[in-house]
């Protein structure tokens, strides 16, 4: 898809970078649709547990066959369509039985094409989704599961890609797009190919409204807030005493940056080899 650029006649668009949809159908497939009320960041008490959520437009969630568990079934791509759920864009297949499901469109799918999926080795063409012990190593694959019949866990963003390191009896080593090498199970399935629609990271927005379309609204920084209102507030502008020069933290005292997150005692530490920043886990 072509990234469209505009005449700076406002001041919206002198920086605004659009992605022009070339998709093959506009109107979803009504039984591969689902809706979804929005919660604007509150729980079931009405209190606001994720800050900036708001407003936006309504959605149709899309139905994804993650699992891809129709195994030697011929399917056809009848279409290349839009998904508001996800950057990537989904492909409607039509299997040879009747049936359809809508799957991440990989790179260079296009309409007319025929993917399969099967529990054993196969064509290694684009779309096709087969278990990891029978892909060769050095593939570039994506939707890739992290427990075998569980669905797709992994690489399944706009223009992402997991690459399939070596095949070590039960396990594969693949490294993920974040940096991080890890262990999967080699019976996991994972489909062949790149994710399309990469040029979606070279969108801008250009305005503050259209991050209201999506959902989100706007962000004031605890450095510019009172003592009284945020840990990190105070100070005449920048200080050595307040105004951000103190670790950055959220307004409850957590921290904001270099925090670990995952637990230590979490069973599947032990399946990462290497951690995104870097770092080699001792085995």
């Amino acid at each position: 898809m072509a990234i469209k650029s505009f005449n700076p006649v406002t001041p919206t668009l002198r920086f605004a970078q659009i992605q022009q949809k070339e998709v093959s159908k506009k109107r979803p497939e009504k039984r591969l649709t689902t809706s979804k009320s929005k919660s604007a960041g509150r729980n079931c008490y009405g209190r606001v547990t994720s800050r900036r959520r708001g407003g936006g437009h309504k959605r149709l969630l899309r139905v994804i066959d993650f699992k891809r568990n129709k195994d030697d079934i011929p399917a056809k791509v009848q279409a290349i369509e839009y998904d508001p759920g996800r950057s990537a864009n989904i492909a409607l297949l039509a299997y040879a039985d009747g049936e359809k499901r809508y799957v991440l469109a990989p790179s260079g799918v296009k309409v007319g094409d025929s993917l399969l999926s099967s529990g054993k080795e196969i064509a290694f063409d684009p779309g096709n989704s087969m278990p990891l012990r029978f892909i060769p190593p050095a593939t570039r694959i994506h939707a890739v599961e992290l427990l075998p019949g569980k669905g797709a866990q992994l690489g399944r963003s706009a223009g992402n890609a997991v690459e399939l390191i070596a095949i070590d009896g039960d396990y594969a080593q693949i490294k993920l797009p974040s940096g991080e090498t890890r262990l999967v199970s080699s019976n996991c399935r994972a489909t062949i190919g790149v994710v399309g629609n990469s040029e979606h990271q070279n969108i801008v927005i250009g305005k503050a409204g259209r991050s209201r379309w999506k959902g989100k609204r706007p962000r004031v920084r605890g450095v510019v807030m009172n003592p009284v209102d945020h840990p990190n507030g105070g100070g005449e502008a920048k200080s050595k005493g307040g105004g951000g020069r103190q670790m950055l933290v959220s307004p409850w005292g957590q921290l904001a940056k270099g925090f670990p997150t995952r637990r230590k005692s979490k069973e599947s530490n032990s399946l990462i080899l290497v951690r995104r920043n870097g770092r080699k886990l001792k085995s």
